[in-house]
């Protein structure tokens, strides 16, 4: 059984101009919306992760308290769970599947906020990586409604040097025969491997790897058991088009 909702978009016009039929938006909500509805956080998710990889930072005595707030974790448009190349009917299905902006998202989590819980105002929007990007279009587009926002480890517009690191990793994953221009029948598990392999130069600082904290931290026995068994274990398990629609939403933030 499923550990998240369903909000219903309906007929749901993005910002390319595009519909996207029946869309939905996966969430999952901890604590209780009081009476007054003005203890609710939004809390997006990040690059290729869903709700629960957003967990970490939840719990009693934590940041985000469920016993103190109402805490909404949207799952991000692409991601597997909300409306995705790999979970769209045809003919929007895989590489077909439209250009989704932040905003896109954002506006969608809005009307599941007001909408569906009947909130005015939020107590705060917070994210990181894809999640931070998410959290400023929440600042710039609901400045009323979001008296505060906590973006960490993310950016309100992709950088150039940021786009060609992205460009590198979507290169690896397209240069698999198996991707077959998005219609693959199987996995393209080497292009996946590829990615993970070029995101992990990426997605850690240069101190991490100098202090081998992949060892040390994180009980890993090599490097390459690192890279096999983190970078590699991390992408393997997602989508292909997922991981290219949602890099597209990256690259194109702003």
């Amino acid at each position: 059984m499923a550990d998240y909702e369903i909000f219903e978009l309906g007929d749901y016009v993005l910002q390319c101009g595009k519909t996207l039929r029946k869309a939905r938006l996966a969430f999952k909500t901890f604590g209780t919306l009081n009476a007054a509805k003005d203890n609710a956080i939004v809390y997006p998710t990040w690059y290729s992760g869903q709700h629960t990889e957003n967990e970490w930072l939840i719990g009693p005595g934590k940041a985000l308290d469920p016993d103190k707030y109402f805490i909404i974790v949207p799952n991000m448009f692409g991601n597997g769970l909300s409306s995705s190349p790999s979970n769209t009917p045809a003919p929007w299905d895989g590489p077909r599947f439209p250009n989704v902006t932040a905003y896109d998202n954002v506006v969608a989590q809005h009307r599941l906020v007001t909408e569906h819980f009947g909130i005015e105002t939020l107590v705060l929007v917070t994210g990181w990586s894809m999640g931070a990007l998410q959290t400023y279009h929440w600042g710039a587009l609901y400045p009323d409604m979001v008296p505060r926002i906590l973006p960490f480890q993310g950016s309100a517009k992709c950088s150039r040097h940021n786009f060609v690191f992205l460009e590198g990793a979507k290169a690896a994953l397209q240069a698999d025969a198996a991707f077959a221009e998005g219609w693959y029948a199987s996995p393209p598990n080497k292009g996946l491997r590829a990615f993970g392999r070029v995101y992990a130069g990426w997605g850690l600082s240069q101190t991490f790897y100098r202090i081998e904290a992949d060892k040390t931290h994180m009980g890993y026995a090599s490097l390459e058991d690192f890279l096999v068994g983190f970078w590699e274990g991390l992408f393997y398990t997602r989508d292909a088009n997922d991981l290219l629609a949602m890099l597209w939403t990256w690259q194109n933030g702003d």
